[in-house]
């Protein structure tokens, strides 16, 4: 068989054996003397691995789900050209399970004085700020026999932002925020408590809102047209405690919240209200305030990216008083927690009339959709005792939820992938009401 390369080499060198006579031995050491030359050239030819230069840019964000370029800039400074593999590890969760070992690792090789990109691409699982670990670089001779190893350090961050999945449903619910703007034309009249204009009376029109005396003034009957009111106050309040981090399908409770206030605020900034944030367990974990109809949403997603579940009962005497000093004025303050029973009667209602009293309250829960299945399973003992345990469970649940709405509670209890669209609903239905 014949022999190339390396390989080719190694035989030629290794058919040269030399003899060295050490006093300390009691034979002779045959030694490849050729062979231990070319290692040695090898190695002092390898271009130095400590006084590489390496820089990073590319992207700082990205939604989950979606894939963020981060770009590695190598510049060789010494008289040797650099042959490298290259490792730029970075926290397990920024890739897809089996795809780290393709993305993070690359060869290159830089000529002496000149500069080389690699770009790691980043498709990560979990929210939050991912940060770059170490660069190990393994820099090979011309002969691949021996190599130079170290780690650089080059920080880089990329904060991985919720999906807002809901957003899909945003273009249905401003349509129907147009209606009651009176802004499209349809038959009733828009809701709300604020005049807006007059127009010409259309049949099937309320009656109630005919203007005589601009009717009088002019030769068609004239209406008035109604819109909700505007500028009012939002305080969405995300509930970090222990009962967040239950998970619902392959997510947490948190983040089935956060999608849905992500939903609420993108329509009620368009709807001319103010929107702020306030995500409490035992403390503050964020706020966001007095920010402009066009930065809400960005600053929402921003803050929202690095909270995580705190393993904590929430302090609901805590939360209520931070959520009134929040909001000092008549507002909507829009609870995204649990609808447990426990949580809800021993912390909740005993400070729920200090809310009631001041705000409009409307508290959104999560459901787990795997209950309701469970209360259809029939066919088995074991089927049958699941069905009873969930419809326990879920009359519970509406036990708990009747006792918020005797406080003056509106509440939306719905899945995940239904609670965003239920809870903009419900927004609505307030503006319609004049509540709002």
């Amino acid at each position: 068989m014949a022999l190339t390369g390396r390989a080719a080499l190694l035989a030629a060198l290794g058919s040269l054996p030399v003899g060295i006579w050490d006093p300390g031995w009691t034979g002779i050491l045959a030694v490849n003397a050729p062979l231990v030359a070319a290692c040695a050239c090898d190695f002092a030819l390898a271009a130095p691995v400590r006084r590489l230069g390496l820089t990073r840019s590319g992207d700082t964000s990205v939604r989950l789900g979606d894939t963020a370029d981060v770009t590695l800039t190598i510049t060789n400074p010494s008289r040797r050209p650099l042959r490298a593999h290259l490792r730029d590890a970075w926290p397990p969760s920024s890739w897809l399970p089996g795809t780290e070992t393709a993305a993070s690792r690359h060869r290159l090789t830089v000529p002496p004085g000149e500069r080389r990109r690699v770009a790691t691409r980043l498709r990560p699982t979990r929210r939050g700020d991912r940060q770059a670990d170490r660069v190990t670089i393994r820099s090979y001779g011309p002969l691949g026999l021996f190599t130079r190893q170290g780690t650089h350090k080059v920080p880089w961050t990329v904060r991985v932002l919720p999906p807002f999945t809901s957003r899909k449903h945003l273009p249905a619910k401003l349509a129907r925020l147009r209606e009651l703007d009176g802004r499209t034309s349809v038959l009733t009249r828009g809701e709300g408590t604020e005049f807006d204009s007059l127009r010409e009376y259309v049949p099937g029109d309320d009656t109630r809102s005919i203007d005589w005396r601009a009717t009088a003034r002019q030769s068609a009957v004239a209406v008035r047209t109604w819109r909700p009111e505007r500028d009012r106050h939002i305080l969405l309040v995300l509930d970090t405690g222990r009962t967040s981090a239950g998970r619902v399908g392959d997510a947490p409770r948190l983040d089935a919240s956060m999608d849905a206030a992500l939903l609420l605020a993108a329509l009620a900034s368009r709807a001319g209200d103010r929107v702020d944030l306030l995500a409490y367990d035992r403390r503050t974990r964020a706020l966001v305030q007095g920010r402009a109809a066009g930065d809400v949403l960005p600053s929402l997603v921003n803050a929202m990216a690095p909270l995580e579940p705190e393993l904590v009962e929430t302090d609901a005497r805590g939360l209520t008083a931070t959520a009134l000093r929040t909001a000092p004025r008549r507002s909507l303050i829009v609870l995204l927690t649990t609808l447990d029973a426990t949580p809800i009667e021993e912390g909740l209602l005993p400070v729920l009339p200090r809310l009631t009293q001041r705000h409009t309250v409307l508290l959104a829960s999560v459901a787990d959709p795997h209950i309701a299945q469970m209360a259809k399973a029939r066919g088995n003992t074991d089927a049958v005792y699941d069905a009873a345990a969930a419809a326990q469970a879920q009359t519970e649940r509406h036990r708990t939820a009747e006792q918020l709405r005797r406080h003056g509670v509106t509440v939306v209890d719905a899945t995940p992938d239904d609670l965003a669209p239920a809870l903009a609903d419900a927004y609505l239905a307030l503006k319609t009401a004049g509540r709002l």
